[in-house]
């Protein structure tokens, strides 16, 4: 679809379909529309009776933004953490969200998602044999404590695979892709979802008595991106192409709130000249960013998605990410993401800071001043030019640096959900048999991009999405 006919909010349009118009083709118990992080997980708590679940996915491979990320999942009070030696509980996992987004996102929600933060990764490795460790080597920006548990070369990918492989050796999964949901069908006596019109080559109507949506967010809109979060609309998109608001439009027409619409995921540190992703671990290692003419812009401990728009502001819409020997060492052939932005050669190495420079294309003898004094104020322990407080190692050849710019990710507004996922009116009642998780869902992170803090995108896509999926299913049960 052209980005002129993308729909929006705002669009004299239906969407949805009320069930006297239907003719139904097939049924199920429950409908899962999106197989990212939220819709897997999803299934997989609804799998644990003998209802029919079926997930469809509307591209031709699952996964959504949820491979396109690091997989780390955040967690307080986890087993994996008191192994290490490491106290953390649910409360300070909250306060560092809210601290990060001021306090603007629903506190109840926030506490409620930490709470369950543990029992989530607990039941994905104890009940589904999925593969997580905990990352102890570094701490995103405004962590208080490493809980991070990630997959296998910290990729999200490889997570989604573990997913993916675990649905499909559950009988009671069906899950297709290239099926992408196109209407919800509307009860006529309940108020509420009776199923989905679906289908790319030959629409069928699906009752369902309960209907998760997992459509993920619309960054992938153009016109909703412009409508809600302008600021970030020319900046480049690094999400999954699935994600065009499609689940938040259908909630709303069927009278679902929304919250956050201006909040978004960015990301400060995407290779300019080979598109791919530079993790933010190079810059809590001891990496920082310079503009055009060298100097610095910001504290990049702000963290990523805060950083992006500040990348966004300079010249040509890029920066310089500069960084040493150890932080490349360190991250060589931990982060997949790391591991393919070298094999792409993004990455330019140089004996001086000021050779560095002058092949990146930023000002050499100001970089070199900058380098200097970031590290004269981490040997003498003491706030940067910009504020930053993190640097524990100065900055030695040979030294590394990559040509970067900021990009949009995910956004974080949608439908108002409560602990168990069901999609709320402005009146606080649920409409019933609807549910919504991840990027379909309001978010943690408040407005805009700075209340974004690493891991609050899959803490809503798979915690939200194993909440609606028990809740589905215990609620299908009781009928």
């Amino acid at each position: 679809m052209s980005e002129s006919a993308q729909p929006t909010l705002r669009d004299d349009r239906t969407e949805t379909v009320p069930a006297s118009e239907v003719e139904w083709d097939v049924s199920t118990d429950m409908l899962i529309a999106g197989g990212g992080g939220t819709g897997l997980v999803a299934a997989l708590a609804a799998s644990e009776s003998d209802l029919q679940v079926t997930v469809l996915e509307k591209t031709d491979a699952v996964g959504g933004n949820t491979s396109l990320s690091t997989g780390m999942i955040p967690a307080a009070g986890t087993r994996y953490q008191a192994e290490a030696g490491i106290e953390d509980d649910p409360e300070d996992m909250a306060a560092d969200i809210l601290a990060k987004n001021d306090c603007e996102a629903d506190e109840s929600m926030v506490s409620h998602l930490c709470a369950e933060s543990a029992s989530l990764v607990h039941w994905l490795v104890d009940e589904w044999d999925v593969s997580l460790s905990l990352v102890d080597d570094f701490k995103y920006p405004k962590h208080s404590e490493y809980r991070m548990h990630a997959p296998p070369g910290r990729n999200g990918e490889n997570l989604v695979a573990e997913l993916k492989d675990r649905i499909e050796a559950t009988e009671n999964v069906e899950l297709l892709t290239n099926a992408p949901v196109t209407k919800l069908v509307a009860d006529d006596g309940a108020a509420g979802v009776a199923g989905v019109v679906a289908g790319e080559r030959r629409e069928e109507s699906i009752e369902a008595e309960r209907v998760i949506l997992a459509t993920d967010g619309f960054a992938g809109n153009k016109r909703m991106v412009t409508e809600w979060c302008a600021e970030i609309e020319e900046a480049l998109y690094f999400g999954a192409d699935g994600n065009t608001g499609d689940g938040i439009r259908w909630g709303a027409e069927l009278g679902g709130d929304l919250a956050c619409m201006d909040a978004y995921q960015g990301h400060a540190t995407v290779a300019y000249q080979t598109g791919a992703l530079s993790t933010y671990a190079v810059v809590m290692n001891g990496g920082i960013v310079v503009n055009r003419e060298g100097e610095r812009f910001g504290d990049e401990s702000a963290g990523y998605s805060a950083f992006a728009v500040d990348v966004l502001r300079q010249p040509d819409n890029v920066a310089y990410e500069v960084f040493d020997e150890r932080i490349f060492d360190r991250l060589d052939g931990e982060f997949d993401d790391f591991d393919e932005a070298v094999s792409l050669g993004a990455y330019h190495e140089a004996e001086s800071v000021e050779a560095l420079a002058d092949h990146l294309g930023c000002d050499p003898d100001v970089t070199a001043a900058t380098v200097e004094r970031y590290n004269e104020a981490v040997a003498a322990d003491e706030p940067d030019e910009t504020g930053r407080t993190d640097g524990v190692n100065t900055l030695s050849p040979p030294f590394y640096g990559a040509e970067v710019t900021g990009a949009l990710f995910h956004t974080q507004g949608g439908l108002v959900v409560d602990e168990h996922g069901r999609v709320l009116r402005e009146d606080g009642s649920p409409v019933e048999g609807l549910y919504a998780g991840g990027g379909c869902a309001v978010g943690i992170s408040g407005h805009g991009p700075g209340g974004y803090l690493s891991g609050n995108g899959l803490t809503t896509a798979l915690g939200l999405g194993r909440l609606a999926g028990l809740h589905a299913r215990r609620s299908l049960d009781a009928d």
